[in-house]
């Protein structure tokens, strides 16, 4: 049970690497969640993961930030190979001159894992979409932004997790 238990956790991990490294525009932080020989299908893109990662860090460009958020993950190992179900909610803030947008993407990632040398990564990814909705922002929160860090100030430059 302990060997599964953390095989779990370090799935989960693997999961949450990629989001980071989407979310901090940071193409090797992604890379690393994938075996090199990896594949991805995001509909708009399906090939080698690797490709993939350089792509997304290219067209995210265009937002002013993004979130993915991994909710509910099932987890199946048998072995050296997984397989799981991720559902997420993605966040991306865009503006277009005066105009503050919130565009949010739910959909499911079908992943297969693999583990070598002790290490689990994806070996195959595939982007289910369930539903998208954009949003106008007419308003921000009453509160000083300015005492944050926000937007993309460390996208790329801050990697306070050692990735």
């Amino acid at each position: 049970m302990t060997t599964s238990l953390s095989d779990h956790d370090a799935i989960r991990q693997v999961v949450a690497r990629y989001a980071r490294g989407v979310d901090r525009l940071d193409a090797d932080v992604m890379k690393s969640a994938y075996w090199p020989e990896a594949t991805d299908d995001h509909g708009v893109f399906v090939g080698n993961a690797m490709v993939f990662c350089e792509r997304v860090v290219e067209t995210h460009k265009r937002f002013a930030g993004t979130m993915h958020c991994n909710m509910n993950h099932a987890i199946e190992v048998e072995g050296d190979k997984a397989s799981g179900e991720i559902y997420n909610v993605t966040y991306l803030f865009r503006e277009e001159g005066d105009v503050h947008y919130i565009d949010t993407w739910f959909g499911r990632y079908l992943d297969q894992y693999e583990k070598r040398a002790g290490e689990w990564r994806i070996i195959e990814r595939i982007c289910v979409h369930e539903n998208t909705m954009s949003q106008v922002v007419d308003s921000h929160m009453p509160i000083d932004a300015a005492k944050f860090r926000h937007g993309s100030a460390d996208r790329g430059t801050n990697t306070p997790l050692g990735y």
